[in-house]
C-alpha cells in the first residue's frame, strides 16, 4: 500500500481549519488515534508518541491525549495511517465521506472527527458544521436544562411560599401564645417578687435576731472558755503537785533504799571477807580443842604497829580498794597538777582517766573522778573510760565542794577513799567517813602499774 501526504486539486489537505477545533470533536479525534494506536509499529509511530506505545488504551487517552491531538494535526503521514487504521475500522462512515454526503443519522461529531482525520474534499465544512451543529445541541440543551431549572426552582418558590405562609401562621399562633404567656409569667414575676421583698424582710429580721443571739452566746462562750482555762490551769498545777510530791516520794524512797542496800552489801561483804581473813570455825568448839597443849604466843600492839605500812606506801591503797564495796573519788587537777602540770588540760585530762581505767580493771573498785567546771564556757565533749564516773562541777560549785557531796551521799560504814593532796577536803571527807589518800600515793600506784 502507498502512503501519500499531500493530494491534487480537490484533495482536502490543502484546506486549513481556520478556527480552533471544537473540543468535542476534539475528543472524538484523540478517541480514534487511540483506537488505531494499538495497530502501528513503535518505527510507524511519531518519536513523542512511542513511549505510550505499551499503554492501555483508557491511559493512552489520560496521558497522551494533548500529544496524539498534536500529531494528528502536525503529522500528515501519521494521520494518513490513523485514517487507514478508521477506513478499515468503519468503512460505510469513511465511504460516504468520500463521496461527499456523510449519513444523516450519524452523530455529527463522529463525522466532524472522521472527517478531520480523513481529510476528505471540504472536511472543514464538515468539521465548521458539526462544531455549529455541537453549539446548537449544547446551547438547546442548555436552553432545556435551563428551562427545567427555571421549573424547578418555580416549583420549589411555590412550596417555599406555602411554607412561608404556614410556618408564618404557625409562628403568628406560638406568637400570641407566647404573649399570653409572658403576661402571665409577669403577673407570677411581679406577686414572686412581693414575696421575695417580704422573705427578705423577713430574713433582715432573723438576720438581727441572730447576731444577737450570736452575739450573747459568744460572750457565754468566752465566759466558759474563760472558766475552763482557769480550771484547767488549777488542774495542772494541782497535777503538777501532786507529780512533785509522788516524785519526791519516789526519790526520797529510792535514795534511801539504795543506801540502805549499799550499806548492807558492804557489811555483809565485810563480813565474809572477815571470816575468810579471821578463818573463824563453824563451830565455837572442837574436839582438838580439848587437848591439852602448849599455844603460840600471841601478837602485842607493839608488834602490830611494826608491821603497819606508811601513810606514803602505794600498797595502803590496794589494800583500801581490795575491801568490800570500796569506792575511790579522785580530785582530778589536784593528781594531774600534782604529777604531770606541764601537760594541757586536755592531755592531763586524758592521761588520768586512761590510768583509772586500768586500775579499775585490776581491782574491780567503783571510781568517781572530779574535775572543776567552774570557769568552763561550754560542756567538754568527752567520752568516759571504762569503769570511770566522770563529773564537772556545776557554774558556781567548786570540785571541793562536789566532793564533799559525793562523800555525803555514800551509807555510814561503806569504805569511801578521797585522793587529794588539798588538805581542806582531806579534812572535810575524814569528818564524813572518808579515807583521805593523798594524791602522790595514787601516782606511785599509777607507776607501779
Amino acid at each position: 500500500m502507498v502512503e501519500t501526504v499531500g493530494g491534487g486539486p480537490d484533495d482536502g489537505a490543502a484546506e486549513v481549519l481556520d478556527r480552533p477545533l471544537p473540543e468535542g470533536v476534539r475528543k472524538r479525534v484523540v478517541q480514534i488515534v487511540s483506537d488505531g494506536f494499538g495497530g502501528l509499529t513503535v518505527a510507524e509511530l511519531p518519536a513523542q508518541l512511542r513511549q505510550y506505545a505499551r499503554f492501555a488504551p483508557n491511559r493512552r487517552t489520560k496521558f497522551a491525549g494533548n500529544a496524539m491531538a498534536a500529531a494528528v494535526e502536525t503529522d500528515a503521514l501519521f494521520r494518513q495511517r490513523i485514517g487507514e487504521r478508521l477506513r478499515e475500522a468503519q468503512p460505510e462512515l469513511a465511504g460516504a465521506l468520500d463521496s461527499g454526503s456523510p449519513p444523516p443519522a450519524a452523530d455529527p461529531l463522529d463525522v466532524a472527527a472522521a472527517a478531520y482525520v480523513l481529510r476528505p474534499a471540504g472536511w472543514v465544512k464538515l468539521v465548521t458544521a458539526a462544531g455549529e451543529e455541537a453549539q446548537r445541541a449544547d446551547a438547546e440543551r442548555a436552553g432545556e436544562e435551563s428551562r427545567a431549572e427555571l421549573e424547578r426552582l418555580r416549583e420549589e418558590l411555590d412550596r417555599a411560599r406555602a411554607h412561608t405562609r404556614t410556618e408564618t401562621e404557625r409562628l403568628r399562633t406560638e406568637l400570641e401564645t407566647a404573649k399570653k404567656e409572658a403576661e402571665s409569667l409577669h403577673r407570677k414575676l411581679r406577686a414572686a417578687l412581693s414575696d421575695v421583698k417580704r422573705g427578705e424582710a423577713a430574713v433582715r429580721k432573723l438576720q438581727g435576731e441572730m447576731e444577737t443571739v450570736r452575739a450573747e452566746g459568744q460572750a457565754q462562750l468566752s465566759a466558759a472558755e474563760s472558766e475552763g482555762r482557769r480550771l484547767k490551769a488549777r488542774l495542772g498545777e494541782t497535777e503538777a503537785a501532786l507529780e512533785a510530791a509522788r516524785r519526791a516520794a519516789r526519790e526520797g524512797r529510792s535514795v534511801e533504799d539504795m543506801r540502805v542496800r549499799l550499806l548492807l552489801d558492804t557489811v555483809l561483804d565485810a563480813a565474809q571477807g572477815l571470816r575468810r581473813e579471821l578463818a573463824l570455825p563453824p563451830v565455837s568448839m572442837r574436839p582438838a580443842e580439848t587437848v591439852d597443849a602448849v599455844e603460840p604466843g600471841r601478837m602485842t600492839p607493839k608488834d602490830i604497829a611494826a608491821r603497819a605500812l606508811s601513810d606514803n606506801d602505794p600498797a595502803i591503797l590496794d589494800q583500801l580498794l581490795a575491801l568490800p564495796q570500796a569506792h575511790l573519788v579522785v580530785d582530778g587537777y589536784n593528781v594531774t597538777k600534782t604529777g604531770y602540770p606541764q601537760m594541757p588540760l586536755e592531755k592531763q585530762r586524758l592521761r588520768l582517766l586512761g590510768q583509772l581505767s586500768q586500775l579499775a580493771a585490776q581491782t574491780g573498785a567503783e571510781m568517781t573522778c572530779v574535775f572543776d567546771g567552774a570557769e568552763l564556757a561550754a560542756p567538754v565533749l568527752l567520752a568516759p573510760p571504762r569503769g570511770v564516773r566522770v563529773l564537772f562541777s556545776k557554774p558556781g560549785v567548786t570540785a571541793d565542794e562536789l566532793i564533799r557531796q559525793l562523800v555525803r551521799a555514800e551509807p555510814p560504814g561503806r569504805p569511801v577513799i578521797v585522793a587529794s593532796t588539798d588538805r581542806e577536803v582531806a579534812d572535810g571527807v575524814a569528818r564524813a567517813g572518808a579515807r583521805p589518800v593523798a594524791s602522790a600515793v595514787l601516782l606511785k600506784r599509777f607507776m607501779r602499774g
